[in-house]
């Protein structure tokens, strides 16, 4: 059983007496729904399948309403991370240290993607070069981590929503102007695939919408958003908080729904927009390229509209990768990295692959890929934490939640392998 829970005192507020105060660490790792890697995939698979990957799309948020509920639950019911949990159970030293590092490929593929999505972003509305604007993308995010380490959970959430708002904004305005084709949108709720290029596809939206470190994020947010002001026995968490487990979980359950409603409907939207315009359109499989043909096709308003809610999916999206980054290294190492340096540190990935040339989009979607292939890692051990009565006591899983759970893992895995044997032997 986890024993203490780290606290600030700027996270302890009284018992609130409505649910919309206990509402905003899911809209946080909501962001992370919605990062520029989502909309490269998104805008690609549109663009190239038309509706084709629409399914794709509603599947994986039906999964990541799920997976994101599981990871709150960790969090408040444990008062410990996942990561926490498993640097605790990893008793062999290689062991953590080999699963540590799949979670920190992850965590840096998810900066590159949204380090460059800003970059891009700055290009397209101010002529910014690419490498200067992932400085600026990096610079602005260390801002915003200045904001959660020094004015604590609730101003970051309050800020990272505002940024959430202009991301749905910027991203469902052209659909204003030029709505999908509804025979369309239903036939691409069938479940099929076109070749290997719409596997590769179907398996960067489910990276980019399931993302791992959103997994391993949300136990922690969870955990400090609701940390008690002095370390507690996981046993007496409730009566430090002064609320109960089972109302703070209700709460959960409306956060999540709230933001995976929001996520989900703008990832569809950016697909659906790209569907209906720039199907057949060339050089549409890049974001300049769809920035200019939205442009010329809906006018120089929708396609601006488009850049500001990239760069606000860049912005918003770097700095909770740069949390959750800090926390599996603290939770699966002990060792306490400050964010600020951190975020130095995985800046250079990404600044390298702009400063070399390489595509932006090409860059973006292969993350995505990445992001799929650790999905397992973070997923598997979350359901079976969470169904452990040793661990989560009368709150762990229903066994109807557990199965549901275990094929999410199942059809996940599958998917990656097909991707695999279809790269390999060029089919």
């Amino acid at each position: 059983m986890p024993k203490t829970t780290e606290a600030t005192p700027t996270n302890r507020r009284p018992a609130p007496r409505r649910v919309a105060w206990l509402l905003g660490p899911a809209m946080v790792a909501g962001v992370a729904y919605l990062d520029p890697g989502n909309v490269a995939s998104n805008m690609t698979a549109g663009a190239s399948f038309d509706y084709l990957l629409v399914w794709v799309v509603v599947l994986g948020n039906v999964m990541a309403w799920l997976i994101q509920y599981l990871s709150a639950k960790l969090g408040i019911v444990t008062g410990e991370s996942l990561p926490q949990i498993l640097g605790r159970r990893l008793d062999r030293r290689w062991a953590r240290r080999a699963y540590w590092l799949q979670a920190e490929l992850v965590a840096m593929a998810t900066d590159v993607a949204e380090v460059i999505g800003g970059a891009v972003a700055l290009h397209l509305l101010f002529g910014i070069p690419l490498v200067w604007g992932g400085a600026i993308t990096g610079v602005v995010s260390m801002l915003l981590l200045v904001v959660q380490s020094r004015r604590g959970a609730r101003a970051f959430e309050t800020v990272l929503i505002g940024l959430l708002v202009m991301i749905a904004i910027g991203f469902t305005f052209g659909l204003f102007f030029a709505p999908p084709d509804a025979s369309g949108v239903v036939a691409g709720l069938m479940p099929r695939f076109e070749g290997t290029n719409s596997v590769l596809l179907a398996a960067s939206i489910l990276g980019a919408t399931i993302m791992p470190h959103a997994i391993y994020a949300h136990s922690a947010l969870s955990r400090d958003r609701f940390a008690p002001d002095a370390p507690t026995e996981a046993a007496g968490l409730e009566d430090a908080r002064g609320i109960s487990t089972r109302r703070l979980l209700r709460a959960t359950r409306w956060d999540v729904t709230i933001a995976l409603a929001v996520a989900g409907t703008v990832n569809l939207a950016i697909l659906l927009l790209a569907a209906a315009n720039l199907a057949g359109v060339e050089g549409t499989d890049s974001l300049e390229g769809a920035y200019a043909a939205l442009r010329d096709g809906l006018g120089p308003l929708v396609a601006t509209m488009f850049a500001v809610g990239l760069l606000a999916s860049g912005l918003a999206s770097t700095s909770v990768g740069a949390y959750a980054g800090a926390e599996i290294m603290h939770g699966l190492l002990r060792v306490r990295v400050p964010l600020l340096a951190r975020r130095l540190v995985t800046l250079v990935p990404a600044l390298a692959i702009l400063a070399v040339g390489v595509d932006p989009t090409l860059a973006l979607v292969l993350s995505q890929v990445v992001l799929s292939f650790g999905i397992p890692f973070a997923l598997v051990p979350l359901v079976a934490l969470t169904a452990r009565r040793d661990l989560l006591g009368d709150y762990r899983n229903r066994a109807i939640t557990t199965a549901a759970g275990i094929a999410a893992a199942v059809f996940l895995i599958a998917l990656n392998a097909v991707l695999l044997w279809l790269v390999f032997t060029g089919g």
